[in-house]
């Protein structure tokens, strides 16, 4: 009898089962990723002793305290009107300080610069430098120099802002086309004229734009800088908070945050204008020749304005200026910094100290990610489902980010004690709403075809979020979590000085016991663990997009 049944197929036989993609790198990375931001949350948890119970009643003391602020007491409305006044002149005098410093560092760090590595390399190191203490460290540094008042404060504002300023318009610098430069170097033109005539008027949109949004930066710092005794209305909260007048407290605290607000209202809208034209709008009116540019309605805007904010500069430089007597004691002062801070002196307690910091700001970090997470999915207009809900939640945020990190810091020392556990739930709320804002931004700007495709074909809401919307916002949660990490480090050394753990109680008491060693010590330590994570994101995102 012959077998007539068909021999099975070659296909059937080698029958792969479902398909599966293939594990990529760029899948590994955001795994490892995750991975360590679990694992340095839970140590953080540990080191800080953070549980649930502990949370609980930490939120209850808190709740009290809170109780005991209210109703809130405002001061007379003249010491309010001068205490911003002199708030809003340090933020200013140091943000201007900064951008005249700034424009010839960045052209020489860009890679652009047609002079020598070693000084490009010197203009990062700056750059680094500046960018990696925070300004309320450099404030301590300028008190012993300058003395209490607000010229510390200015001076402090502007350098820590030069790393940032530096740094987006080198950026900027980079990225302009590099034609008219080369054919104004072809006519003969110094380096200088080049940078002048072909150069900054590109990047001139890209630098107001980054002046504005660091004055908004520097206005939240300037209003703390008083609790190192640095000016601004800084000074009235620490004293109502160390003569535990609560309610003064509030009110001053209330003060802050609606001047903060104000001003983020308004710097969003001047950087709306300073974009110059209408997008889409003609170059040149029409009937007018190429060489003929004339001065329009909008060009006149920009020349007053530039012209109004000079003059701002120069009222603020001059209301700031130091006295005579305290001036001439500046240059001994610093001679003595400097001479002590070699060599640098570094100890076991100082390492865990930073060690504290360190999983403070990961910590915090992390769980403020997870948190800003959820709240950016009820925020994004494409991804909440409540619409009305996702309204008032972006206030809130705006709101509690309004808040400046050592406020929080300061309240939660004042219900729980001193300790790392009242800095992590200060860098976690502010942490927690930074992150909403970055992640909000990232989602709606993302692509929305993927996720209505999966939508026309049956996909539920979560299907469509995991297969189309979620793949495309890895690299932007990953390099936003980094970023919000870097600037909870930086934040972590400033909570320290209000007696919330880390390593800035010690830079406080290394600097007023003249222990200069220790303090380049812990300069030195915060500027390498702040640019190893700016190293880690930058590798994390190269991977990653």
């Amino acid at each position: 009898m012959v077998d007539t049944a068909p021999a099975p197929s070659a296909t059937a036989a080698q029958d792969p089962g479902p398909l599966r993609p293939p594990v990529s790198g760029r899948a590994l990375v955001a795994a490892g990723l995750l991975g360590a931001a679990v694992a340095v949350t839970w140590l953080a948890f540990w080191w800080i002793g953070l549980s649930p119970a502990t949370l609980a009643a930490g939120l209850d003391d808190t709740a009290r305290l809170l109780a005991r602020m209210w109703p809130p007491t405002f001061p007379a409305a003249g010491d309010v009107a001068s205490m911003i006044a002199e708030t809003l002149l340090i933020a200013v005098a140091g943000t201007g300080l900064a951008t005249v410093a700034s424009v010839p560092l960045a052209f020489t760090a860009a890679r652009t610069h047609r002079g020598s590595a070693w000084t490009r390399q010197a203009a990062r190191a700056i750059i680094v430098l500046t960018r990696a203490v925070p300004t309320l460290a450099f404030a301590i540094l300028f008190v012993r120099i300058f003395g209490l008042g607000p010229a510390a404060g200015a001076l402090a504002v502007a350098v820590h802002s030069v790393g940032m300023i530096a740094k987006l318009l080198a950026d900027a610098i980079e990225e302009t086309d590099p034609a008219p430069a080369e054919a104004a170097r072809a006519c003969g033109a110094r380096e200088t004229q080049v940078a002048a005539a072909t150069v900054l008027p590109r990047v001139l949109p890209a630098l107001t734009a980054i002046v504005l949004y660091r004055l908004d930066i520097n206005i939240r710092a300037s209003a703390v800088l008083g609790i190192v005794g640095a000016g601004g209305i800084g000074v009235a909260l620490q004293t109502a908070l160390g003569s535990l007048n609560y309610h003064r407290a509030a009110g001053i605290i209330c003060v802050i945050v609606a001047l903060v607000l104000l001003l983020e209202l308004l710097s969003v809208a001047l950087r709306r204008r300073s974009t110059g034209r209408t997008p889409g709008a003609a170059a040149l009116p029409a009937g007018r020749a190429p060489y003929d540019v004339g001065w329009d309605r909008g060009r006149v805007l920009r020349v007053l304005g530039a012209t109004a904010a000079l003059v701002i500069f120069l009222v603020a430089l001059w209301s700031v200026r130091p006295d005579p007597g305290r001036l001439s004691s500046a240059w001994p002062n610093l001679s003595a910094l400097l001479t002590g801070m070699w060599p640098p002196a570094f100890t076991l307690d100082l390492l865990m100290a930073v060690l504290e910091s360190l999983l403070m700001a990961l910590g915090a970090a992390a769980a403020g990610a997870a948190c800003g997470l959820v709240a950016a999915l009820l925020t994004a207009a494409n991804t909440t489902p409540w619409p009305a809900l996702g309204a008032a939640l972006r206030v809130l945020l705006v709101v509690v980010r309004g808040v400046p990190d050592l406020v929080y810091a300061l309240l939660f020392v004042a219900a729980l004690g001193l300790g790392p556990f009242a800095g992590f739930l200060a860098l976690w709320i502010s942490s927690t709403a930074l992150a909403a804002k970055f992640f909000t931004d990232s989602l709606e700007q993302l692509d929305p075809l993927p996720r209505e495709a999966l939508t026309s074909v049956g996909a539920s809401r979560w299907q469509a979020f995991t297969a189309g919307t979620w793949p495309q916002f890895v690299p932007a949660f990953t390099g936003n979590g980094l970023f919000v990490a870097d600037l909870a480090l930086r934040e972590s050394v400033v909570l320290g000085i209000a007696g919330a753990g880390g390593v800035g109680y010690l830079m406080q008491e290394s600097i007023a016991t003249l222990r200069y060693d220790t303090t380049a010590a812990i300069v030195i330590a915060i500027a390498v663990v702040v640019y190893a994570i700016e190293t880690l994101a930058r590798t994390a995102r190269r991977h990653l997009l």
